[in-house]
Order: structure tokens, then sequence, then C-alpha cells
């Protein structure tokens, strides 16, 4: 009898946990723009986990965590978040651009660089600007495309808000839109600690931990609170506006707007100082109407609005943080993936074989998980190809492409096809039915 009953019970767990997964499984292809989950009061939502000791501490700099941190320091060392921002000066090495063939029309020449910006997919150059009695830095005119070998024009106007600014790139300095995340220290400091984006960027400001690391612990982000623990990496990779303008028009600040969000440290709640993008039902120069990203630095925008988010997964869950270089995920490849979507489980894929869900063979492109639930849809600069990968996980559907003009993983291999053809092979897969459309 009381086998029976255990035999009972834990078929009524995978009937629940089946049909619980179908319905996460029905779920995935639909987006929802984060800023209708504005509206909506979440659990942990002002929850402040930053250390109390941290909250009158100052920034110190990477070489003090060094002493006792160094293989963290190492590998992070050779990551591109270390090489943000890097001083030609020091090594003249670290400028890309062919300044041998920068345009004529160009406000600086080679030595006038006082920092560098990036440099994997594009390089723009600080210069040193006093604006308003301060000391500050603007953003050259011309920036280099790594990916094309060519100088292309850049200007500040374009990129922020729209008549906000005189519309050259002496008006306003970085101090008011690079900075804040480029410069650790700066965004709630107000000081430019070091020019990386180094461990205080991470972990908030040190200089009580150093001089007592066993009684004055440091943020570190952690799977137990996954909003705080994401948030960390939102505060950059995620487009935003001023947080003030929520109740303040752009006239009202005009000279004074943020491009990052003034005062957040890791560990606090991020929306007090953040105003996510893009605004309900506004196709940008950003985002395509469904809510996906047209430029880099959207990867945040997109993974609020996905089902990972929602239930608990972190940005750290797929990137270790301190050997980041862009894409490189642990471990590598779809593995990273399939150690939670295993063939066959509650949650997906639902098929016995990787062929029998993808449809494709499965060593190809086509069975790879980022081809069809993270395609490149976005560019880093206008005329370079598209490099970025969605972080929405849903599958962008053909009937998309059309609705939104946004590119969809069928066709971005399939380029040679039109999209009813990419539409109706879905179809003919019975594909379709379960995707939802935003």
């Amino acid at each position: 009898m009381q086998k029976k009953i255990i035999i009972i019970f834990l078929s009524v767990i995978a009937v629940w946990v089946a049909f619980y997964g179908y319905k996460l499984y029905q779920e995935h292809g639909k987006i929802i723009p984060y800023v209708g989950q504005l509206s909506k009061a979440q659990v942990r939502d002002n929850l402040d986990v930053q250390p109390t000791s941290q909250k009158d501490a100052a920034y110190v700099g990477s070489q003090k965590c060094k002493k006792c941190h160094e293989e963290q320091y190492t590998a992070w060392k050779a990551s591109y978040h270390s090489k943000m921002i890097q001083d030609p000066h020091q090594n003249s090495a670290v400028i890309v651009g062919d300044f041998a063939t920068l345009p004529k029309e160009a406000n600086f020449k080679k030595e006038d660089v006082a920092f560098t910006i990036g440099g994997k997919f594009k390089q723009r150059y600080m210069l040193h600007k006093e604006i308003n009695s301060t000391q500050d830095y603007v953003v050259g005119n011309y920036q280099w495309n790594t990916q094309t070998k060519q100088w292309q024009g850049y200007k500040t106007y374009k990129d922020w808000y729209e008549n906000g600014f005189e519309h050259n790139n002496s008006a306003i300095g970085t101090s008011k839109t690079c900075d804040g995340c480029h410069f650790t220290g700066y965004m709630s400091q107000g000081k430019r600690t070091e020019p990386a984006i180094s461990c205080e960027s991470c972990h908030g400001p040190a200089s009580s931990h150093v001089e007592d690391p066993e009684v004055n612990p440091l943020y570190v982000a952690s799977s137990s609170d996954p909003k705080r623990a994401t948030e960390v990496c939102l505060q950059c990779h995620m487009r935003n506006r001023d947080k003030r303008m929520e109740h303040t028009s752009l006239a009202a600040l005009f000279g004074d707007v943020r491009d990052y969000p003034k005062g957040y440290e890791p560990g606090k709640p991020l929306h007090p100082y953040k105003m996510p993008a893009p605004f309900e039902g506004k196709e940008t120069g950003e985002f395509y109407g469904n809510g996906v990203g047209k430029k880099n630095r959207t990867q945040g925008n997109e993974f609020v609005q996905s089902m990972m988010y929602k239930h608990g997964i972190t940005c750290i869950n797929c990137h270790d943080p301190h050997v980041l270089n862009s894409t490189t995920t642990k471990p590598l490849g779809d593995a990273v993936c399939m150690k939670c979507h295993t063939l066959g489980s509650a949650i997906g894929p639902h098929q016995a074989t990787l062929e029998e869900h993808t449809h494709h063979k499965a060593d190809s492109n086509g069975s790879s998980c980022i081809e069809c639930h993270m395609p490149k849809t976005s560019r880093h600069l206008p005329e370079s190809p598209l490099t970025v990968r969605a972080h929405v996980f849903g599958f962008i559907t053909p009937k998309e492409t059309q609705k939104y003009a946004v590119p969809n993983a069928c066709n971005n291999c399939h380029s040679d096809k039109s999209i009813e053809w990419a539409d109706k092979t879905l179809d003919k897969w019975g594909m379709s039915q379960w995707v939802k459309q935003p």
C-alpha cells in the first residue's frame, strides 16, 4: 500500500513538472517590454545588500586588491574590462586607428589623445578640454572602425539626447557621459580613481575592506540574490535615460544630464538611479519595436525581458566576470546552455535528440543553441556587420522580422532565402504554434 502511495505521489509530481515545463516552453518566445515591468512591485526591489562597512568607504584602485587576490587580478588584467580606457602616453601601442588616413575634418591629432576608449570593435579618443572652468574630456569627432579598418564620423548628439546639446563634440564632457562606467569610482563619488572597469566597479569601494578584510567585507554577487547580482552588470550593460527625467524635463536638466546611474554602488538596488530605455511603444535608433537591441550595450535591456531573468538566472551564470573577453562563457560553447537544458528535460528541449529539436544535423550551426536563441541582431557601428547577439533568449521569428525588421536566426544563416520561406519552413516543422508574438 505504501509503495502504491509513493508511486501515485511521484506520478503527480511528474505531471506537474511536465505541465509547468510546457508552460515555460510556451512562454519562452514571448517578449515583455521592461518598461511594463517597472510598474509592478517585485519582491526584493528595494533591498539594499551592500555591506554596512562600504557605506562610507572610498575607492582605492585595483593594485590594493592585487596584494590578496592576485589570481583574480591577473585574470582581470588580461580581460577587456581592464583595457576599456588606456593611456597612450604609457603605451603607444594601445592606439589601433590609422592616423595616417585620419580625415582632415577631424578635430584632433594623434598627439592630442589623452585616453583611448575600446579597441576591439571600435576605438574612440578622449581629448583634454576645460568645460565650465573644470578640467574634463571630450570625445573626438572621428572613431576608428576596427572591423572595416576605416574612420567614421562620431558626433555625440546622435547617441544621446535629441537637441539636448549643441551639435558638436566639444559641448559635452565625458564626465556626463562615458566616465561613470569607464572610470572606476566616478559613478558614485565623482573621482576617476582608475581608468578601467576594475575590481571596485563590481565589488564597490574597498578602503574599509583593505584596512580590515575580516571585519569589513565587500559586496560579492551571489545567486542567492539574483536581482542585485544582475544589476551589477546592468549598471553599464543597459542603455538608459537619466532617472531624473521621470519627473524633470530635459530642458531643466540641460548641461547636467547623465548617461550613467550617478550614485549607484554594487549591492544597492539599481532602480532609484537608472531609468531603462526604451520607452513604451517607441522604436528608437537603439531598439526595434519588439524590444530587441539595434546597437551594442543593450544586453541588459534585452535580458530583463527574458524568462531567464524572471527565473533567477544571472549574467555570471554564463559569463565569468574576471576573465570576461566580450563573448567568453563558462564553459565554452553550448555546454553552458545544456547544463540546464538537457535533452528531454521539463524546461526544454523536450525532444529526445538534438536533431528532433533543431531539424538540423547535430554538428551544424543550425543545432547551436546560440545561433537560434541568441542570433546576431545588433551592430557596433552602422557600417559594421552584425556582431552583437540578442539576449532575450526567446526565438525571434520570421514574422517578427516582417513586423519589426529585426534580424531572425533562420535568415541570418540562410541569407539566400526569403523571410516567407523561413516562415513556411517553421510551419512545416510545426514550430510556429508554440511561439507567441509580442
